[in-house]
């Protein structure tokens, strides 16, 4: 058989692929992540004192850098999935601007924690359990750039299946952050980092097993 004919008959039961549109595929992610807030938000999740709290410092910190977060690891992860990128820059640019979000919660820190212990502060049991709320938040998403995941080509999957962690988690702890009480930046650093490690750690152990590697 000639190779003309080889790749007629390998050829031919395939077909066609929609071509990728990443912008779509960013408001995919964009309107699933709001109707995750709006379902949170919906069943009478959110903070009490929103009103009060919602142009404070603090708050703005923390629901700002998080949104910022996850928009830019969002578009890291959706460009990762094409097979000419690069991703490990993109996944350095979001770690590195989620420490400069973190390093950002010094400055903001509400009045009256200098008196408090560091137990205290980040109160372990309310802490695991926002870690624990931002892991569940991110499922979804995780799910979602999965999916993406599996129809694109992506020559390096693990580190797409990590930026896809570090985009969901961003975008579980952005949707918690209008839910969440403490006013703590210390508490916000440890337990919402945790969180967002845990789903990082999650999807670069599930995502790549369908890609070989």
């Amino acid at each position: 058989m000639s190779s003309d004919s080889l790749v007629l008959d390998l050829s031919a039961d395939l077909v066609p692929v929609r071509r990728r549109h990443m912008l779509r595929e960013g408001g995919l992610i964009g309107a699933l992540g709001a109707a995750e807030l709006a379902i949170f938000l919906g069943l009478g999740a959110m903070r009490p004192d929103m009103g009060h709290m919602a142009m404070s410092p603090y708050l703005l910190w923390r629901v700002g850098s998080l949104a910022v977060l996850a928009g830019i690891a969002c578009t890291v992860a959706i460009r990762s999935f094409s097979p000419t990128s690069r991703p490990r820059v993109g996944v350095m640019l979001a770690c590195a601007l989620a420490v400069v979000a973190m390093m950002g919660g010094a400055i903001v820190v509400p009045a009256g924690l200098s008196g408090r212990s560091l137990l205290e502060r980040l109160a372990p049991a309310s802490g695991i359990m926002c870690a624990g709320s931002i892991f569940v938040l991110s499922l979804p998403i995780v799910a979602m750039l999965g999916a993406l995941m599996r129809r694109a080509a992506p020559t390096q999957p693990r580190l797409s299946a990590l930026a896809s962690g570090i985009a969901a988690g961003s975008v579980g702890a952005f949707v918690f952050a209008f839910c969440c009480p403490f006013n703590d930046p210390l508490y916000v650093v440890v337990w919402y980092s945790l969180g967002c490690a845990a789903v990082a750690g999650a999807a670069r152990w599930r995502l790549p097993r369908r890609f070989r590697l």
